[in-house]
């Protein structure tokens, strides 16, 4: 079909709109926080930087283990600018150095919980304020929960914490160094991860369905998506010569584990997952999870007004009540002929008649 020019018969110009949607959002550039959780030693920075090709951590400090002990959760937020063909990414890591490090692990989460309501609760009091032009979104879209490859599935700790956090951020579970796992034994840690996850009741991120219109490539795509959860990944920031090709990889005795080969692993697949849909994850934050926390603090907000109300109410009323409770009380002391007058508020009251009706 020839392309319509402006002038032609029944052209308006509104099949413009997507383009005009895109260069403001181009120019605009998009905002995206996620956050990384699991125990130390589970490649959680390696994986990041290879996933963004930066370094978010050039100088972090790797605390040792008599530290460690008496180590307490901490947050670290980091913002890195990434622009790809145009297109401008405001990118914020969130990593919890700490987190399953001590011995009794019992309140370890709370700290994470009370810093995604606090972006919650930064996001609500910006929205209602008077200036909401400039935004800033720092709540947290994604999580990716990064689960141990030793163990035999779901420690205690993972089932708690993604119990905790799974009404308030999208988890995107994966497990750490897959390199240490045979292709048996991954598939049989991720049936038993699924397992655990739906006996639990947890709820992990469920990508959407490809539509019917979509061709048949994102269909597949979508499709196998969904067979890799949970993603087994492996992260390294070392280049590899091989066969010529410079690649990111681990060197073995016995070979080569490349990052970016998806029969070695499922790196590649995690990173189309989150580049593919990352306005979807942004998307279920919004009209999911900032909602029901949106919600819930305004009910609380109804409450306490209602109770203060209330108050309010309680206090007209007993002051409304307090001439007549006198009088019933100087009526009862005149009928039986008390000898001294009766005072109210601290001020002297005169006696006087009564006909003993209000008795």
């Amino acid at each position: 079909k020839e392309k319509q020019r402006p002038h032609a018969a029944g052209y308006v110009g509104f099949a413009n709109l997507p383009n005009q949607v895109h260069r403001k959002s181009v120019k605009k550039g998009f905002e995206f926080t996620l956050m990384v959780v699991g125990e130390s030693g589970l490649g959680k920075s390696t994986l990041i930087n290879s996933l963004f090709l930066t370094d978010l951590y050039p100088e972090r400090y790797i605390p040792g283990a008599a530290e460690k002990i008496e180590r307490t959760v901490q947050i670290e937020a980091s913002t890195v600018e990434i622009e790809e063909r145009g297109v401008k990414l405001r990118l914020t890591v969130v990593d919890t150095p700490g987190y399953g490090d001590a011995i009794n692990s019992q309140d370890c989460f709370k700290t994470i919980i009370q810093y995604i309501d606090n972006q919650f609760e930064r996001y609500l009091h910006d929205e209602s304020g008077l200036n909401r032009r400039h935004i800033v979104d720092n709540r947290v879209h994604c999580c990716f929960y990064f689960i141990s490859p030793f163990g035999h599935g779901l420690k205690p700790l993972d089932v708690e914490f993604m119990k905790a956090i799974h009404s308030k951020v999208n988890i995107v579970p994966v497990i750490a160094k897959a390199d240490t796992l045979t292709l048996k034994e991954r598939d049989r840690l991720k049936r038993r991860i699924l397992d655990e996850i739906a006996e639990q009741g947890i709820k992990i991120y469920q990508l959407p369905d490809a539509d019917s219109d979509e061709d048949e490539e994102f269909k597949e795509q979508t499709r196998v998506l969904k067979a890799s959860i949970p993603f087994a990944v492996i992260g390294s920031n070392q280049l590899i010569e091989v066969k010529g090709k410079k690649i990111r990889g681990r060197l073995y005795p016995w070979g080569v584990v490349e990052v970016e080969n998806p029969e070695h692993n499922d790196f590649l697949k995690l990173r189309t997952m989150l580049v593919t849909h990352m306005q979807d994850l942004q998307e279920v934050t919004q009209d999911l999870h900032y909602e029901n926390f949106r919600s819930e603090r305004l009910k609380r907000a109804g409450r306490a007004v209602d109770e203060e109300v209330l108050d309010k109410d309680q206090i007209l009323l007993q002051k409304e009540a307090e001439p007549a409770c006198h009088q019933v009380i100087t009526c009862f002391l005149i009928a039986f002929d008390w000898p001294f007058s009766v005072t109210a508020a601290g001020h002297h009251s005169e006696q006087v008649g009564c006909n003993q009706s209000c008795l």
